[in-house]
């Protein structure tokens, strides 16, 4: 098993909540530019650079951990939303990757990643019902969006990805440390991340005036393969 210099994506993720854009930068002062000439087409792949590699949805997982919080946070339960549905694309060659997820097809408490996650006692079906509605309807919006994007590259082996994630209408780009591999042409890459919902516009979901409420922060680990 060899170190690859492909930079592999993640997160991505994210995600997902619980229970439960990128900002606009700030206007640049107004100047008159030159004129210059259009620029040159991009350069084609080499021809030995072979196809595109496909992230194996079989092999790969986006997992989120959010937790309760507020004064009666005890008559809650933290929860793992998790995304076995990743479709994209890798391409070694230019050390890229772009994939996607959709957030009605996310899985809520699946008992196996509750475990990993450290979480005790299996919420009832009900309760994993009213968290999926709550978190689709409530925080995503995800009628109107319903898709996670990623992108992300990466300049030098050994360096961070360079991770641009658009959730809820949002993109935020943040440097991701990744454990990345290669094998028998398989590309996998494993890692974990702390985002924040408010970063994506997102309201945490919350009742009683904040007495039972999911955190800002989410834990995010990811694994996702290509061949």
């Amino acid at each position: 098993m060899t170190h690859t210099n492909f930079k592999f994506p993640v997160i991505a993720a994210l995600c997902a909540l619980s229970a439960c854009s990128q900002l606009p930068s700030p206007a640049a002062p107004q100047t008159t530019a030159p004129a210059v000439a259009a620029p040159a087409p991009a350069a084609s792949l080499p021809a030995d650079a072979g196809p595109p590699l496909r992230i194996d949805s079989a092999h790969s997982l986006i997992a989120v951990t959010v937790r309760r919080g507020g004064l009666l946070a005890r008559l809650g339960h933290d929860h793992v939303v998790a995304s076995h549905a990743i479709t994209g694309t890798v391409t070694p060659s230019r050390n890229v990757a772009d994939f996607q997820f959709r957030l009605d097809e996310m899985k809520i408490d699946e008992a196996d990643l509750r475990q990993i996650a450290g979480l005790e006692k299996q919420p009832s079906a009900d309760a994993i019902e009213g968290t999926r509605h709550n978190m689709l309807t409530k925080v995503l919006d995800a009628e109107r969006y319903p898709l996670v994007n990623v992108h992300a590259e990466r300049s030098a082996a050994g360096q961070p990805l360079r991770v641009a994630i658009t959730l809820h209408g949002v993109t935020r780009t943040l440097d991701i440390p990744v454990q990345l591999r290669e094998e028998n042409g398989v590309i996998n890459v494993k890692g974990t991340v702390v985002l924040k919902q408010t970063d994506f516009g997102l309201t945490p979901f919350s009742v009683m005036g904040g007495a039972m409420a999911v955190l800002d922060q989410m834990e995010l680990r990811f694994d996702l393969s290509a061949r």
